[in-house]
């Protein structure tokens, strides 16, 4: 039997706020234990939240950059469960009536895009974090991240495999990060996924059902994690088993999932309205500032990519895959248009950026930021290999040699002698010299085998140590053989 996959994503970005979103307490990473929480955040008695501003404009730039639905009247709620770190026994969200319904993201997946749709985004506070390494036979409980703000970001079941929710979650990353709303830091927490994944014969409309994996805190978890749960699944129902709605842990040692409980339904949590909590109104006029605030969307920046420099869509959503990467093209770009008055710059800019730049930065695990090699050291290299100074071989050969800080292109090229020869007398020698000593491979080109000239080209390439112009040389060696 041939299965489907079935995936959605449940997102916890930490908003990027100086204080928590009930309190006036720091967000700040790093403090000793249970020196960030206050009276408000652990519900002593006689105190009152009060809603911080900040996390909700937050939450609206959000909305207005999946093209969801901000909703003008939102409701707190109190989600009741009982468990060590949860300093209240419940903790406040929203679940009638959330800030954010609708939008989607859009992701690049086998060079092409697919639309996820969201469910919803909505606004809640973190609970507290339980430490069991440092404590022999008992665990610790800090408190600091109680009260944190939170938009937990739900999609709806869209994507069909680990890798597509890999490259969701990282273009959702990428997002939250573009519009300022959360630093993104997966290691420190602030940027944390569950996932729900079910099975069901290929084919078949109705859902399995689903096991909640919860709090991956990197994309490399989150990919092997999916996995294996679905692999799980599949081996038990054929065994003649029954899958159990229940929430699972990542056990990265031992590179599987396990039961941590069953998995609640939302009656089980007895929501019910905050009564110490105002509804969130939320007016036009707020909107349309946020929406004035925000900067050129990675929809927008991919029109105009398209628009401007003829790109494709995967192109496009590649370049645009993070802010500090379309910046990077951008600057290269501009850059290569001062120095080169011919077409394809552009194409050739974005090709070496998704190319060999990005193969570097993911073997070395760097963000584009972090490259050895800036956009401006880029563009020299680019406006190199436009002009015919160098081969495309040659010129991944001085990129190579530029990551590993042997300077820039111009100068690596003078000092190891890689220019590309596009004398036509010497090239001609060349092809001369090659057609001598490769007769029978020049008689069967002239015999109709296309195959033969390609290694002549190769053998003149070789002779040229890589060097010679490899147009000149296919149309001087053809004029050669007739």
């Amino acid at each position: 039997m041939t299965w489907e996959i079935v995936i959605g994503l449940e997102t916890h970005a930490q908003l990027s706020t100086v204080s928590k979103i009930f309190s006036g307490a720091s967000t700040a990473f790093g403090a000793a234990p249970n020196t960030q929480a206050s009276a408000v955040d652990i519900a002593l008695p006689g105190v009152l939240p009060v809603l911080n501003k900040a996390a909700v404009e937050r939450a609206i730039r959000f909305g207005l950059a999946v093209g969801g639905a901000i909703a003008p009247r939102s409701v707190f709620a109190r989600k009741n469960y009982f468990y060590p770190d949860l300093p209240k026994g419940y903790q406040i969200s929203q679940y009638e009536l959330p800030v954010v319904a609708g939008g989607e993201i859009v992701v690049a997946v086998d060079g092409g895009s697919k639309r996820v749709r969201l469910t919803r985004a909505h606004l809640e506070e973190d609970a507290g974090k339980s430490l069991h390494e440092d404590f022999h036979g008992m665990s610790g409980i800090d408190l600091n991240r109680a009260g944190t703000p939170l938009l937990e970001i739900v999609s709806e079941p869209d994507m069909r495999s680990a890798k597509e929710a890999v490259a969701y979650a990282k273009t959702l990353h990428a997002l939250v990060r573009w519009i300022g709303i959360c630093d993104g830091n997966m290691q420190e927490g602030s940027f944390r996924c569950d996932a729900n994944v079910s099975v069901r014969p290929a084919g078949e409309a109705a859902l399995g059902t689903r096991c909640e994996i919860k709090n991956l805190n990197s994309f490399r978890f989150l990919e092997k994690a999916i996995e294996f749960e679905a692999r799980r699944q599949i081996e038990l129902i054929g065994e003649g088993g029954k899958v159990r709605q229940e929430t699972r842990l990542w056990d990265a040692q031992k590179g599987e999932t396990r039961s941590m409980r069953s998995k609640e339904d939302a009656h089980d949590y007895r929501y019910f309205p905050d009564p110490d909590l105002l509804p969130l109104e939320i007016a036009p006029a707020w909107i349309a500032s946020v929406r004035a605030s925000l900067p050129e969307l990675p929809g927008q920046m991919r029109e105009r990519f398209a628009l401007d420099h003829g790109l494709g869509e995967a192109e496009a959503i590649a370049l645009t895959a993070s802010r500090n990467v379309a910046q990077y093209f951008e600057t290269v770009v501009r850059i290569v248009a001062g120095r080169w008055a011919g077409a394809g710059a552009p194409k050739v800019a974005c090709n070496w950026i998704t190319g060999e730049l990005a193969s570097h930065l993911n073997e070395e695990n760097l963000e584009i930021e972090a490259s050895p090699v800036g956009p401006e050291a880029l563009a020299e290299l680019v406006v190199l290999a436009l002009e015919g100074a160098i081969s495309t071989r040659a010129a991944k050969d001085v990129f190579a040699l530029m990551w590993k800080g042997e300077g820039g292109a111009g100068d690596i090229v003078a000092r190891r002698g890689l220019a590309q020869v596009s004398d036509a007398a010497a090239i001609e020698a060349i092809v001369d010299q090659v057609l001598a000593a490769n007769a029978k491979l020049a008689q069967d080109y002239r015999a109709g085998r296309e195959k033969a000239f390609n290694a002549l080209v190769g053998q003149v390439m070789k002779a040229s140590q890589g060097k010679a112009n490899p147009a000149q040389a296919n149309a001087i060696l053809k004029a050669k053989l007739g």
